[in-house]
């Protein structure tokens, strides 16, 4: 998808994921890259025109998207882990969403 930047990425370690609940939950959320080496890459939020709320946060990170944890999760990155898992990018309509790096 194409966006209009409004504002330059910030470099973010944390989200509001609202998936599982409606309140929603802190999650970590990392970069996550094709380098089978280290997969790990920064994420970074980005306010971006939407034509329907007017302004919203896109996340992004690396190539494959990013990945999420709840902030209680203590595990490593691994994309075998089933209370982990990964989206191609989020869309938040709040910055008190995010969490800056």
């Amino acid at each position: 998808m194409r966006f209009k930047e409004l504002w330059p990425p910030r470099r973010v370690s944390h989200v509001k994921s609202y998936d599982r609940i409606s309140q929603g939950e802190w999650c970590v959320v990392t970069g996550w890259c094709d380098d089978p080496d280290q997969p790990l890459c920064p994420a970074y939020a980005q306010r971006v025109e939407d034509s329907g709320a007017g302004s919203a946060f896109i996340v992004f990170g690396g190539n494959w998207g990013i990945r999420l944890k709840l902030e209680s999760d203590t595990n490593n990155w691994n994309i075998e882990d089933a209370n982990q898992w990964g989206e191609g990018y989020l869309s938040l309509g709040e910055e008190r969403d995010l969490r800056y790096a």
